[in-house]
């Protein structure tokens, strides 16, 4: 059972680069939460700053400025030095990414690589962090874990790899699990067990996940909440059955159109999202979507040029929360997000 209580909290979430054209706020006013036992699905395209999130809740963005509020089990993580983040990174919060094989080093086998994650964060001994390995790949799935403990990353499949990396990232039993794309490299099989196995240890261990993702299939067989994503900010949030059966925000709806159906004839073509995401480098006053929202540009010429001026602020119908001046469903109550506005 979830705790009632958040064991992240975001609020404000802003990273902003600095480039040589200009500031690029990939991450504008964000805020959300997750609860243990619970995950939360952050969806959206590419580039639309769910990954940018990822790292910075785990601190990992380097010349970036990242301002707001992050809070681990009510402690405050942004502005913390980094050699308390490295504390935290592993032993209260880890990672799993998208290529394990880039994210393993390739000269040391995966059990000295994960004995050695052990050892950083409990000072254990080699004997005590070599069993550690062991019983994390045997927890994981791999088979004959002791022999393939001194193996090297280059001799296991992709889905082993990723198995690899979900015992190391667990091997500290952390109490937040944030996976970044870590099925998209898999065939639908292994795919499957990867998320069955994080959903096991979920159970097992009362782990909070952030399952990001551009499949809204993985989102709808894993996630309790989800958050989409667009333009680095909030479109919508919802519980998972109420945002598949009613969606708010016409990029959701344009989101779940575009999966293929079993009801689809063969020759009908797939249904695209038209035009393309907005540039960072000049982020437009209004809604964010309204340049390819088939919605606003059938609208009055005096709601069309709302959603292209006035910026939408969030509003919410029960845990459905919305930014959007002409959403799929009403809103009966406005609010102030705990992020700011989208």
């Amino acid at each position: 059972m979830a705790d009632p209580q958040p064991i992240l909290d975001v609020h404000d979430l802003t990273v902003t680069f600095r480039t040589e054209r200009g500031p690029v706020r990939a991450v504008d006013s964000l805020g959300f939460s997750v609860r243990r036992g619970q995950t939360l699905g952050i969806v959206g395209e590419s580039g639309s700053g769910k990954s940018v999130t990822s790292l910075a809740v785990m601190g990992l963005h380097r010349g970036a400025e990242v301002t707001g509020s992050i809070t681990l089990d009510g402690r405050q993580l942004t502005g913390l030095a980094e050699r308390e983040l490295g504390r935290l990174r592993g032993r209260r919060m880890a990672m799993i990414f998208q290529d394990p094989l880039s994210s393993l080093h390739p000269y040391y086998t995966v059990g000295e690589q994960i004995a050695e994650h052990h050892r950083v964060h409990f000072g254990s001994g080699r004997s005590a962090a070599r069993r550690r390995a062991v019983d994390m790949l045997g927890e994981v799935g791999i088979p004959e874990p002791a022999r393939r403990a001194g193996e090297y990353p280059h001799q296991f499949s992709g889905g082993m790899r990723q198995r690899v990396m979900i015992a190391m990232a667990l091997a500290c039993e952390p109490e937040l699990l944030i996976a970044d794309e870590p099925t998209t490299a898999l065939d639908v099989t292994v795919q499957a067990q990867i998320l069955d196995l994080i959903a096991r240890l979920q159970e097992e261990r009362g782990l909070a996940v952030i399952m990001i993702t551009h499949d809204l299939g993985v989102v709808a067989r894993v996630a309790h909440d989800v958050l989409v994503m667009y333009g680095g900010r909030a479109a919508e949030q919802a519980p998972v059955n109420d945002l598949f059966a009613a969606p708010a925000h016409p990029y959701t709806r344009g989101l779940l159109d575009s999966l293929p159906r079993l009801d689809d004839s063969d020759d009908e073509p797939l249904r695209a999202i038209p035009g393309s995401p907005p540039s960072l480098l000049t982020p437009t006053p209004g809604c964010a979507f309204a340049p390819r929202c088939a919605r606003a540009a059938a609208a009055p010429a005096d709601a069309r040029g709302r959603c292209a001026e006035v910026r939408p602020q969030l509003t919410a119908e029960g845990g459905h929360v919305v930014a959007c001046h002409l959403p799929l469903r009403p809103a009966t109550t406005k609010t102030q997000p705990r992020g700011g506005t989208p």
